[in-house]
C-alpha cells in the first residue's frame, strides 16, 4: 500500500509557511490504518522492549494499538498540565515555537526498555525531550519509530545515538 497517497498536505498550518502532513486521511481509511499499525509492528518485531511511549496526541493513536498487539504497556507523554498525577517535565523547541511535555513520575522504572512511537519526526524537539525524560527516570530508549520523517528538517541529527526508523520519508 502507498501510504503517501493517503497523506494530505495542508499549507500554512498551524502558521504561515508551514506545510502540515495531515494523517487523518490515513486514520479514516481502514486499510491505511491497519497497514500503518502493521508497519510499526514490523519495525519492532526483533526489538526487545517493555513499554511503548507515545506523545499527545498522534503518538497515542499509533502507540496504543501497537502496545496492545505486542502485549506491552503504553505510557502517554502529554502537554503540560494534562496528566492527573505527579509529573516530570521537559521544555523543548519545535519548528514553530516551544512547548513542555510531561510524563508521570512513576511511569518508567530504572532499566525499562522503551520504544518511542509517533506520527512525525520533524526537528526532533519533542522526541529529544521524551528521550531525556525517559533517561532521567532510568529508562533505556531502544528504538524510535515514526510514520513520517521530514528529513529536510534534520530531526534525526538531534537524535544522534538513537535507533530511528520512519515508515515514510519526505
Amino acid at each position: 500500500m502507498d501510504l503517501k497517497s493517503l497523506i494530505r498536505d495542508v499549507y500554512d498550518f498551524p502558521k504561515e509557511g508551514i506545510v502540515f502532513k495531515d494523517i487523518t486521511t490515513v486514520l479514516q481509511d481502514p486499510a491505511g490504518l491497519r497497514f500503518a499499525v502493521d508497519e510499526f509492528e514490523k519495525a519492532l518485531k526483533d526489538v526487545d522492549f517493555d513499554l511503548v511511549v507515545g506523545p499527545e496526541s498522534r503518538g497515542f493513536i499509533f502507540g496504543v494499538p501497537l502496545a496492545y498487539n505486542m502485549n506491552k504497556g503504553f505510557i502517554p507523554v502529554r502537554k503540560e498540565g494534562k496528566l492527573p498525577y505527579k509529573t516530570k517535565s521537559k521544555e523543548y523547541d519545535l519548528e514553530y515555537g516551544s512547548a513542555v511535555v510531561e510524563i508521570h513520575m512513576d511511569a518508567i522504572k530504572p532499566g525499562d526498555r522503551v520504544v518511542v512511537v509517533d506520527d512525525l519526526l520533524a526537528t526532533g524537539g519533542t522526541s529529544k525531550a521524551m528521550v531525556e525524560l525517559i533517561e532521567e527516570m532510568g529508562g533505556i530508549v531502544v528504538k524510535m519509530v515514526y510514520l513520517i520523517e521530514l528529513s529536510f528538517l534534520k530531526g534525526r541529527e538531534v537524535l544522534q545515538g538513537q535507533d530511528v526508523e520512519a515508515i515514510i520519508k519526505y
